[in-house]
């Protein structure tokens, strides 16, 4: 195992064994700079190691190393906890609420909660927007064209579905109503910096673009790449969240879908 921690599955299940090893890793990642009291900000502490607790020397205030994160008011002990979060972030296909319930041996009921709450750590809040190459795309997700009804294959063809913007390592999707210019200009007006370049495909929705960014586009009637332009880091993955979705959630409501793509 390297300085930054576990790098497999049986690294990550060995290290985070030990309970007081989990409680000083766990103080580690929150206090870098040293721990505070979360009530009074003194940082003149003691320890109740018999529970994992802090005691602050001015305030008597005892609490948790978990205090203030996703795992706050959990039974569930800090070793099940940072396995299950090493599990999401290196499944690279997402999992299951009864997958990851067989594999940390926990209720599929306490796993949902455990997912839920790593996926809401996952989605990152930032005011910083992307700048440089930003590829911008939309797709559908839901079930075959050739099994809906006709009306609805038709909205598929259109293209409802999804918009996203996207630079190495880095994706933000938003779930839309449609892929009408009115609705994609803005998703990209609130994740990009105006001046940067955005490539795109042909759709008529981003006409618009080139009004506000480096607009380049490739049209995929003819390929899929022109010249340096293309869209195909997106296409990847979208192609990686429908597999994460057929393969491994078989279905995801419409009003969790939100939440897929913070899992892949």
């Amino acid at each position: 195992m390297n300085e930054h921690g576990p790098e497999t599955l049986i690294e990550a299940v060995r290290y985070f064994a030990d309970p007081d090893q989990c409680h000083a890793y766990m103080r580690e990642l929150k206090w870098p700079e040293g721990s505070k009291c979360p009530k009074c900000g003194h940082d003149q502490l003691t320890e109740v190691k018999t529970r994992r607790l802090i005691r602050c020397k001015a305030c008597r205030k005892q609490f948790s190393a978990k205090v203030g994160t996703i795992f706050e008011d959990s039974p569930l002990g800090l070793d099940k906890w940072f396995v299950g979060v090493w599990y999401i972030a290196n499944c690279k296909n997402g999992a299951s609420s009864s997958e990851l319930a067989r594999a940390l041996g926990i209720t599929q009921k306490s796993a949902w909660f455990v997912l839920h709450r790593i996926r809401a750590a996952m989605r990152g809040k930032t005011f910083r927007r992307l700048a440089g190459v930003v590829e911008s795309d939309e797709t559908y997700v839901g079930g075959k064209a050739a099994n809906m009804h006709a009306r609805r294959r038709e909205e598929v063809i259109r293209g409802r579905g999804n918009a996203a913007e996207e630079r190495p390592s880095q994706v933000r999707c938003a779930v839309v109503p449609n892929t009408e210019a009115d609705t994609l200009v803005p998703e990209i007006a609130r994740n990009v910096e105006l001046g940067s370049a955005v490539f795109t495909d042909a759709h008529a929705s981003y006409a618009r673009v080139g009004d506000y960014w480096v607009h380049a586009f490739v049209d995929h009637l003819t390929g899929y790449v022109r010249d340096r332009f293309h869209v195909n880091g997106l296409e990847n993955f979208w192609s990686l969240l429908k597999r994460a979705i057929r393969g491994t959630y078989v279905h995801v409501a419409a009003f969790h879908l939100s939440r897929a793509g913070s899992g892949c």
